[in-house]
Formats: C-alpha cells, sequence, structure tokens
C-alpha cells in the first residue's frame, strides 16, 4: 500500500524499516529525514529488512467498519478481522498489522509466534485491476 514499507512475496517477503547509524535505533514504519530517537543528535538512516518472524504481543478484535479515511467498499457486507500487534524478533519493536484471511482471536495467543506475509487491503477492478497489498500476520506451524 505504502511504497517502500516491505518487498518480495512469499518465503522473500519482508516489512522494511530504517536504522539511524549514530544509535542504532530502527523504525517502522520508515523513516527517511531524521533519526526519531530523543536522545540522538541524528545520523545516516539506511533501508533495513526486519524480522520476519516476531511474538503475538496482543490482539483485539475488529467487529465494526473503521470510518474514512480507512477505505472499504460501502456497497459490500463488513467482515470482521483481527488486529494484531507483534513483538519483532531481532528488533525487539512491536509493529501492528491484520491477521492473515481465515486467523480470528480463536487462533491467537500472547506468546505464539507468527510471521509477515503478503496481503491484499483492497482491489479496485475499474482501475485496471489494481491490487493494494500490504502485511498480514499469520501464526507459524509448528513441526511435530
Amino acid at each position: 500500500m505504502v511504497d517502500g514499507w516491505f518487498t518480495g512475496d512469499g518465503d522473500d517477503f519482508r516489512l522494511l524499516g530504517t536504522r539511524c547509524a549514530a544509535c542504532a535505533s530502527v523504525f517502522f514504519p520508515r523513516e527517511d529525514v531524521h533519526c526519531r530517537n530523543p536522545g540522538c543528535e541524528g545520523g545516516e538512516l539506511a533501508e533495513v529488512a526486519l524480522s520476519r518472524r516476531g511474538r503475538v504481543w496482543s490482539y483485539t478484535d475488529c467487529r465494526y467498519r473503521p470510518p474514512s479515511p480507512y477505505v472499504s467498499d460501502r456497497e459490500l457486507p463488513w467482515e470482521p478481522y483481527a488486529l494484531v500487534a507483534v513483538e519483532l524478533e531481532a528488533e525487539r519493536m512491536v509493529v501492528l498489522g491484520q491477521a492473515a484471511p481465515g486467523v480470528g482471536v480463536g487462533e491467537l495467543a500472547v506468546g505464539m509466534e507468527v510471521e509477515a506475509v503478503p496481503g491484499v487491503l483492497g482491489e479496485d477492478p475499474g482501475d485496471a485491476g489494481t491490487v493494494w497489498t500490504t502485511w498480514n500476520w499469520r501464526p507459524v506451524e509448528v513441526s511435530a
């Protein structure tokens, strides 16, 4: 949906952030102007691929249609979704996102491992089939 926030697809899908060369702080969404760390005088900001996996920090059930500027087709019935806050493995920062389609609050638990996967935010069939992509969080299948 937002240019420069993620890259790849399938197993190569990654959220993109930035890291300050001076203090090593990592930011998502990305920061391209200045270091957001108030204790840092600033340094060069470099793009960095974030951890693909993390652990559920919190989650909630979204059962209402958000107001504008959220984009949704008012002609279609509203479909509830789970919103997940995930603490990324290496960066130790929390990133919000929707759960993957078919994953509801009944399938989530605090502390469970999840991974970032590509998702569809919306489609515009009138605009040459434009698809707006985003990220979703999907539980990692544990092998026995």
